[in-house]
């Protein structure tokens, strides 16, 4: 997340035309992206539960399953990635934008193959309470972004000056390192506990795959319907002139910022759960779910006192535009009403996941959405002339509805989990 937002920085200091090009670019590439990795949400609930029994060679056969689930997976993302233009000239954007937008997309596609290949180790890693190698690997690669952004976007240390386009093939050249580190980090890890990964079969376990696909496909409807409403927003504010879209640009990346620690602590709680869920212990994936719900909420608050505080700041950041500013101001105070509900929905996300239930989820965000907060923010940005404001109006009433509806949810499944404990393998690592 931290890559995108710096790309967005840099990127607003050549023009706010250009920043909102890389915004409308990210969104559509995010928006597609993101069914895949989505997809992958299922080695969350295989890794964990498998780990939690003690069965490390399952947790092996998922990953080599998830592999190949990515690699199958690519070729058709990209080629929607590659087609994006044509409903975004559709939409009525200004061509400005899209002049910046296009480059952009183009460079960025490369990236989505490295994506997956790190979203399949990243769960199978964190699945077995393996995460201090992922966040290394995370933390470094910002830094990689860093320089490949000023080299490339700017024309530094003897590169070509490539303005938008730069900016996604330094996000391209930071997840291929990602994933580099990761895959060395996995081999190390192998021969030094002889867990047997290199002896997994590497072959098409098609069952398997059926398996991740019956789990992920919900999570990555979930996923997806929450980017893809962000998108089309996105795209519909982009219609407005380009102060608006750079300011909706601001605000989505600070409350996506934000968003990271609930999701993280969402990943979290669907480890721990699914954990417990293999070893048969009912009471300790209740503790670790609430534990993780009352830690995003709290956080989460937090942000948006923050934002209700700072806006200001937080719109300097990223330009100097005044007219940006004092919108991007508005927005974040929309912001802040939702983020202690955008925490809960988060959380309870992944501890629902930890249970096997990627679901219900899937059809909150759905209704939440696309039925009741889609057709209101497009009413009040459209119908009212509230402009970017209306819009995440609509789209704070989803989320509140979103985080209110989870948490009775995982309080009903919670208290009606009757699990049997299970012995743990000898095989266990």
């Amino acid at each position: 997340m931290t890559m995108g937002v710096v790309d967005t920085i840099m990127v607003g200091r050549l023009s706010k035309e250009a920043m909102g090009g890389v915004s409308i670019g990210g969104i559509l590439f995010y928006a597609i992206a993101v069914f895949g990795m989505g997809v992958l949400l299922g080695l969350d609930t295989l890794v964990s539960q498998s780990f939690g029994a003690g069965r490390i060679e399952d947790c092996h056969h998922s990953l080599v399953s998830g592999l190949w689930l990515g690699a199958m997976l690519s070729p058709p993302l990209m080629a929607l990635v590659a087609l994006g233009m044509y409903p975004l000239r559709w939409l009525g954007i200004q061509q400005a934008i899209l002049a910046q937008a296009g480059p952009y997309l183009d460079s960025i596609v490369w990236s989505l193959p490295p994506l997956l290949v790190y979203a399949a180790l990243r769960r199978y890693l964190q699945g077995m309470n393996l995460t201090a190698p992922v966040t290394i690997a995370l933390l470094t690669a910002n830094l990689v972004n860093a320089a490949a952004n000023y080299a490339l976007i700017f024309g530094h240390w003897g590169m070509p000056a490539l303005g938008a386009a730069g900016a996604g093939w330094a996000t391209t050249i930071s997840r291929v390192y990602v994933v580099a580190v990761l895959v060395g980090y996995a081999a190390w890890w192998d021969r030094r506990v002889n867990a047997g990964l290199r002896h997994a079969p590497p072959g098409v376990d098609w069952a398997r795959i059926r398996e991740l696909w019956r789990l992920g496909l919900p999570a990555s409807a979930q996923i997806t319907l929450e980017v893809g409403v962000f998108a089309l927003a996105g795209a519909l504010i982009g219609r407005f002139p380009a102060q608006f879209i750079a300011a909706h640009q601001i605000a989505l990346n600070a409350a996506s910022m934000t968003f990271m620690v609930p999701l993280g602590l969402g990943s979290a709680a669907a480890v721990r759960v699914g954990q417990a869920v293999g070893r048969g212990d009912a009471a300790a994936a209740a503790r670790a779910g609430w534990m993780a719900i009352m830690l995003g909420g709290a956080f989460m608050a937090l942000a948006g006192v923050c934002f209700v505080a700072f806006p200001g700041w937080i719109g300097r950041a990223y330009t100097n535009d005044a007219a940006v500013i004092a919108t991007a101001s508005v927005l974040l105070w929309i912001a802040a009403l939702f983020q202690f509900f955008d925490g809960l929905q988060g959380v309870t996300t992944g501890a629902l996941r930890g249970l096997g239930d990627t679901r219900t989820a899937a059809v909150t965000h759905m209704v939440s959405y696309w039925i009741i907060g889609l057709p209101l923010g497009c009413w009040l940005a459209f119908g009212r002339n509230w402009y970017a404001a209306g819009m995440w109006t609509g789209l704070c009433v989803s989320l509140i509805t979103i985080g209110v509806v989870l948490v009775a949810v995982w309080r009903r499944r919670v208290s009606e989990l009757r699990l049997v404990p299970v012995p743990v393998s000898s095989s266990s690592v």
